[in-house]
C-alpha cells in the first residue's frame, strides 16, 4: 500500500535567492495561464497534456526563462485544473476558466534536488541553495515522523511564499504492507467526523459548531446590494455588481478558512489521522433550505480541509451520506421520524441530541466500518468524542480513568462552539 504525505518546510533564503524565487513564481504562473487560455480557445476545452505540450511548449519557453522541467510542471498544473472544470461540468455544475495567482511553483526531481537539511532549486537564472528550518527533532513533527523517517522518499515539492516567507511543502511517500496501516505503525489511531449543514456550516464529532449565521448574514446582504444595483442598469452600476462579487468571494473564502483551520486543529488536538466528511454529489437536494451559494461553500470548505490536513499528515475521506441524519449513533436504530429539525431524539433508545452533532458522530462511525480490519469485528480506530471515543460498533469508550455515557454538546454564542460526546 503507498502512503503519501506532505511536509512543509521553511526555508532559509537570502535577499538575492529571494528575488530569484519571486521571477520564477511569476513566470511560472504566467506559463500556467497561458496553457490554460489555451486550452480554453474554442468550443471544446483541450484537457490532454500531450497535446497541449506540443501546442504551447515552443512559445512558453521562448517567453520565459524557465528549466525545461518547470514549464512541463506549469503545463500539467494548467491541464489539472481544466479536467477538473470539465469534470464538474459533467455533474452539471458551474464553473469558469481557471486563473493561478496564488505564489506557486511545482517541483520534481528534475528541477529540485531534496538533500536531509536542503535543497537546490531551480530558477529563472540558474540554482540556488537553500537551507530547511527544522524544529527540534526529539519533537513529534511531520518532519521527525516523515522527513527522519527512512521508509518514506520525498517526490516531489510546491514551493509557497506566505507574508514574505518562502516555504516548501515536500511530498512524500512509503510503500507499507496491505495487512498495515500506518494508523496502527504510528499510534494515531482515530477518525473526526463532520456534518455540513445550513444553520450549522460544519459540526464535528467532538461537538464543535460553526455557525452558519454568518455566511446567511452575508450572503443575504449581497444579494440585495446586487439587485438594487441591477435596477440602475448602467455600466458603472455593472461594474459595481462586478466588485461586490468580488468582495462577496473574499469575505466567504475567508470566512471557510477559518472553519477549515478550525477542523484541522480539532483533528490534531484530539490526534485524529482521518477527517471524515459526507458525499459532496447531491448535497443541495438533501439539505432542506440549501442554496447554490452553501453548495459552494461546502466544496470550497472541503478543498481547504484537504490540503491543509495534508500538511499536517492527516486523511480526508467522504462516505455514504445515507440515513446519517436518520440513524441513532448509540443504539443505531434508524428512522425518519427519530430526528425534527435540528433536533434528534431515538425512537428506540431515548437518546436525544443536536442532529447534526448525531449525524457527525454517525459520519464518522461509517468511515470505520466500511474500513473496519481485525478479526473481532474491531477497529484499530475510533471516532473522537470531547470525552473518549467511540469504536466501530458504536461502543463508547471514556477517556482513561473516567467512565459514563456521551452527553449532548453546550451551546455558546459565538460562532464555534464545543461540548462533550
Amino acid at each position: 500500500m503507498e502512503v503519501r504525505r506532505t511536509v512543509p518546510v521553511k526555508l532559509d533564503v537570502d535577499s538575492d535567492d529571494a528575488a530569484l524565487l519571486r521571477e520564477t513564481v511569476d513566470e511560472f504562473l504566467w506559463a500556467a495561464n497561458y496553457v490554460v487560455d489555451h486550452a480554453w480557445q474554442g468550443n471544446y476545452k483541450t484537457t490532454s497534456k500531450a497535446q497541449l505540450q506540443e501546442e504551447t511548449y515552443d512559445e512558453v519557453r521562448d517567453q520565459t526563462r524557465l528549466h525545461a522541467n518547470l514549464v512541463q510542471n506549469a503545463r500539467n498544473k494548467a491541464a489539472d485544473a481544466v479536467q477538473g472544470v470539465v469534470a464538474r461540468w459533467k455533474q452539471g455544475e458551474y464553473a469558469g476558466e481557471p486563473h493561478f495567482s496564488t505564489p506557486t511553483v511545482v517541483y520534481d526531481k528534475r528541477c529540485a534536488a531534496f538533500h536531509d537539511e536542503s535543497v537546490s532549486l531551480a530558477t529563472v537564472d540558474g540554482r540556488i541553495e537553500a537551507q530547511y528550518v527544522l524544529p527540534d527533532g526529539d519533537r513529534d513533527t511531520p518532519h521527525s515522523r516523515y522527513l527522519d523517517n527512512d521508509d518514506y522518499e520525498v517526490t516531489s515539492a510546491e514551493l509557497h511564499n506566505k507574508d514574505g516567507e518562502w516555504f516548501l511543502h515536500l511530498r512524500t511517500k512509503a510503500e507499507m504492507e496491505s495487512d498495515t496501516s500506518e494508523q496502527a505503525t504510528t499510534g494515531h489511531s482515530t477518525v473526526l467526523g463532520v456534518d455540513l449543514g445550513v444553520n450549522q456550516l460544519a459540526v464535528a464529532s467532538t461537538g464543535t459548531f460553526w455557525s452558519g449565521h454568518e455566511f446567511d448574514h452575508w450572503r443575504r446582504e449581497y444579494e440585495n446590494r446586487r439587485a438594487d444595483l441591477q435596477q440602475c442598469g448602467s455600466r458603472h452600476a455593472h461594474e459595481n455588481i462586478q466588485a461586490v462579487g468580488r468582495k462577496e468571494t473574499g469575505r466567504f473564502k475567508m470566512m471557510l478558512h477559518r472553519i477549515a483551520n478550525g477542523i484541522i486543529e480539532e483533528a490534531t488536538e484530539n490526534g485524529c489521522t482521518v477527517i471524515a466528511f459526507e458525499e459532496l454529489t447531491g448535497i443541495r437536494d438533501r439539505l432542506s433550505g440549501a442554496s447554490w451559494g452553501h453548495k459552494w461553500a461546502f466544496e470550497r470548505l472541503y478543498e481547504y480541509v484537504e490540503y491543509k490536513a495534508e500538511l499536517h499528515g492527516i486523511n480526508v475521506e467522504q462516505v455514504d451520506p445515507e440515513n446519517t441524519s436518520r440513524r441513532c449513533s448509540t443504539c443505531g436504530f434508524t428512522h425518519p421520524d427519530n430526528r425534527e429539525s435540528e433536533s434528534f431524539e431515538c425512537l428506540k433508545c431515548g437518546y436525544e441530541n443536536h442532529a447534526d452533532y448525531n449525524a457527525a458522530k454517525n459520519i464518522g462511525l461509517r468511515y470505520l466500518r466500511r474500513n473496519q480490519t481485525g478479526d473481532g469485528g474491531g477497529a484499530p480506530v475510533g471516532v473522537r468524542l470531547n470525552r473518549g471515543t467511540l469504536n466501530a460498533n458504536g461502543e463508547y469508550e471514556p477517556p482513561a480513568g473516567e467512565s459514563g455515557q456521551s452527553g449532548s454538546p453546550r451551546e455558546s454564542p459565538i460562532t464555534r462552539t464545543e461540548g462533550s460526546g
